[in-house]
């Protein structure tokens, strides 16, 4: 078993996998951090192949050539000889150069690269004739300085193959992680289980899920390797541009706690939880609790050993939390539009209030406002969804296509639409209360028109600061500071199209009316 204890810093290594990647500033910028020195990966089957003497100007740490063929997950389909001559004359210049495993480990190529200059690798589907640790022996019996495999993601998404393989082999040498989306976080916890390095994209997150350099410092605080025993994570569909990451494990770092809250992007939460139970029992790395996001909020409720009064009236929960031995959900999707009402000096009580969008969070925030003293209707494309929301609240349903803009005092925005505006705000009456429930780091489409026309508008990053707060609490049963928080969401790349209402909506600690977060089996908070 891989040690978690710490101590240890993983070696931060920046990728070039673009053309862009290369241009003027980008490679000193990503190679020369606070951190320390930083070494460089170039994808020369993306990149071709940059002068090595002007890459040494700029970059202190090693230097690594990959040049990954078609069967490999890369884009090189030149031929063997060819491939040998563009290798050897990449280990007169790199300090590491991947070759592949079998094909690459020719006498041609063994002789001419020592063992020191060796980076061996395989990309391939876990489930196919040999096992993962009988792989790894016959690819350990040639000597080399690392040694590097990447499983394909199974269809399901049930697995973490990878990193139930670094916690049984504990070297220092070897590191495993998985493709796609659904892999970035066993890229993000494998220096915890022992692999060397970490790797980061230098133009930002990538679609065959590597994230991006400045996201593993600014998000995940590598290179530093603190002791770890504990994972949090947001699950969902999509969840490659969350926001949460940086903020919870800001706080985290802050509190001094051994955990990282990850980004676990599946299809299955189930299968997600029957693999990080694995892990668990390989590695000791225990999963806590999680944030819901679709299309696992109604999941969470199906899930879950207990279950709160407010998640089973919307029939969707926002938060899974494992505590005295089960897994619990909840929701503060209900309190989490009004609070951020109340904290804007707008009191939903005796006004017409109109929610676009029927899903989980529009569901909640209609009832939340509707107990509030609001007189609330539900509006959805779908009429399916519609129907289900009037169903589950009560509260009336109107079609899209039926719904008059102009008569209300209140306009809650539910949907993920970002690049358009879902009604014109023209029609609305002035004076008119637009709330958002999704950001991004410009102005949406919607909240640029409604101030154009001269609504005020709350948009969704206000709304994010107050929720993250109280999804934080649910999950840790610590306060987060609100300056932590404010910084944290202040700094940083900026991330666009982020959808809030499909991601964690939740409030800090508050009792309106009879809505109250968590009341039934909360704990008593950490001071």
């Amino acid at each position: 078993m891989a040690s978690l204890n710490g101590g240890r810093r993983a070696e931060l290594v920046a990728v070039a996998a673009a053309p862009d990647d290369l241009g003027p500033g980008r490679v000193r910028g990503a190679c020369r951090t606070p951190e320390g020195p930083t070494g460089l990966e170039i994808r020369a089957d993306l990149v071709g192949d940059p002068d090595p003497y002007r890459l040494r100007r700029h970059v202190s740490g090693p230097l690594t050539y990959t040049l990954r063929s078609c069967r490999h997950g890369g884009r090189y389909q030149g031929g063997a000889v060819a491939r040998r001559a563009r290798l050897l004359r990449a280990a007169a210049h790199y300090d590491l150069v991947d070759l592949e495993w079998p094909e690459d480990l020719v006498p041609e190529l063994t002789a001419g690269i020592p063992p020191r200059q060796r980076r061996i690798s395989w990309h391939g589907a876990e489930g196919d004739r040999l096992g993962l640790r009988t792989r790894f022996a016959a690819m350990a019996a040639v000597p080399a300085a690392l040694y590097l495999m990447v499983l394909d993601r199974p269809a399901d998404g049930e697995s973490a193959s990878a990193p139930e393989l670094l916690a049984h082999l504990g070297r220092s040498d070897v590191t495993a992680f998985e493709t796609g989306q659904g892999g970035t976080w066993t890229r993000i916890l494998a220096p915890w289980l022992g692999a060397p390095t970490a790797f980061g994209r230098i133009g930002g997150p990538g679609d065959d899920g590597t994230p991006g350099l400045r996201q593993l410092v600014e998000d995940y605080g590598l290179p530093a390797l603190p002791r770890l025993t504990d994972l949090y994570g947001i699950a969902g569909g999509s969840v490659a541009l969350s926001l949460s990451p940086r903020v919870h494990n800001a706080v985290l770092r802050e509190y001094g706690l051994p955990a990282r809250y990850l980004p676990f992007a599946t299809d299955s939460l189930a299968g997600l939880l029957r693999s990080t139970a694995a892990l668990g029992r390989a590695s000791g790395l225990r999963l806590r609790g999680l944030t819901l996001k679709p299309p696992h909020k109604e999941d969470g409720v199906a899930l879950a050993d207990v279950v709160s009064p407010q998640a089973r009236a919307v029939r969707a929960a926002t938060a899974l939390f494992h505590r005295n031995g089960r897994w619990q959900a909840d929701t503060t999707d209900l309190a989490g539009a009004l609070h951020t009402l109340q904290r804007s000096g707008v009191d939903p009580a005796g006004q017409r209030v109109a929610v676009l969008g029927c899903g989980p969070a529009g569901r909640a925030a209609g009832l939340a406002l509707h107990r509030a003293g609001a007189s609330v209707t539900m509006v959805n494309r779908g009429p399916e969804r519609g129907r289900q929301a009037a169903a589950l609240t009560g509260l009336p349903y109107v079609p899209w296509t039926e719904f008059a803009v102009r008569g209300h005092q209140l306009l809650v925005h539910a949907t993920p639409l970002t690049d358009r505006a879902p009604f014109r705000p023209a029609d609305a009456d002035p004076g008119t209360v637009v709330l958002e429930l999704v950001y991004r780091d410009s102005p949406t489409a919607l909240a640029a028109a409604a101030r154009a026309r001269g609504l005020r508008v709350i948009d969704g990053r206000e709304v994010l600061l107050t929720q993250v707060r109280e999804q934080f609490r649910l999950l840790t049963g610590r306060h987060m500071p609100l300056g932590t928080a404010q910084a944290a969401l202040a700094g940083g790349e900026p991330r666009t199209d982020i959808d809030v209402a499909d991601e964690d909506i939740s409030v800090e600690d508050i009792s309106v009316g009879d809505i109250s977060v968590g009341d039934d089996f909360q704990e008593s908070e950490a001071s």
